[in-house]
């Protein structure tokens, strides 16, 4: 069942555990429709964990999840009907040529023939990849690969997109489009939940951001709300992020690099 005028995203007291590590701690968390929002966090946080959960991928050992609505647990098909997912290595199929994956992409999410190849064709040109899209996948370069997970994932324009690292291998034009679609998408309404290790990227596109450290969600809000929590009034993401997770002795470490 759909709730009406629900939240895009909502995690209330959700946990998962792996024998004896607790990857992801009674987080809750809640993103608005219409919201780029950033889920960052050092490696082993839990955010991983967290990104498969909502999408249906890991079932949580207590809590509740519902994606644009609906309970993930109840209806996972109907939820990742209506979203989009890029992971931070996208397993494509590399026997298959570009056009064929994003056709057979296209067949599975029912889109009509004339409106699927007008997709796919707007979003190769946008991204440099026509005339070579009757190209095996297998011989695509790293950031070939990634565009058409991108395609793959923006072509049946879901409402709520899950962005793992999604700029990871793009020449600096094509991310340039990616972020500034994200941004027309927002203007429709379209959710964007992105996680990444690039703070640059996160602090100039997501309008709030969640820090993840030991399963737990450490810090949420906007730049200044993060600012203030980390008594770092004037610093970028990057000192903010340092700072909260308790990571902050990079000097120290390069000095004893150095020695």
């Amino acid at each position: 069942m759909t709730k009406v005028n629900a939240s895009a995203v909502e995690l209330l007291g959700v946990s998962k555990r792996y024998e004896e590590l607790l990857a992801v701690d009674n987080v809750d968390l809640n993103i608005e429709k219409g919201e780029i929002f950033g889920l960052l966090g050092p490696n082993g946080s839990g955010k991983s964990t967290t990104l498969k959960m909502l999408l249906g991928l890991v079932k949580p050992d207590s809590g509740a999840i519902s994606v644009l609505g609906m309970d993930v647990a109840r209806d996972p098909v109907a939820a990742k009907r209506r979203m989009g997912y890029v992971p931070e290595s996208a397993p494509l199929y590399e026997f298959l040529t570009g056009i064929e994956y994003l056709d057979f992409v296209g067949d599975i999410y029912g889109i009509p023939v004339s409106e699927k190849m007008n997709r796919i064709s707007e979003y190769l040109k946008a991204l440099q990849l026509e005339g070579r899209e009757g190209d095996m996948i297998s011989s695509y370069s790293e950031g070939m690969k990634q565009k058409i997970a991108l395609i793959s994932a923006f072509l049946h324009k879901p409402a709520l997109l899950v962005l793992d690292e999604p700029l990871s291998g793009l020449d600096p034009r094509s991310a340039r489009i990616i972020k500034d679609f994200l941004f027309k998408l927002k203007a429709q309404g379209v959710t964007t939940l992105m996680s990444t290790h690039v703070l640059g990227i996160a602090e100039a596109v997501c309008d709030r951001i969640g820090i993840m450290y030991q399963g737990k969600l450490l810090a949420l809000g906007d730049m200044n709300e993060l600012r203030l929590r980390a008594k770092l009034p004037d610093s970028g993401l990057e000192d903010v992020f340092l700072k909260l997770t308790g990571t902050d002795d990079v000097k120290a470490v390069v000095e004893e690099l150095v020695k």
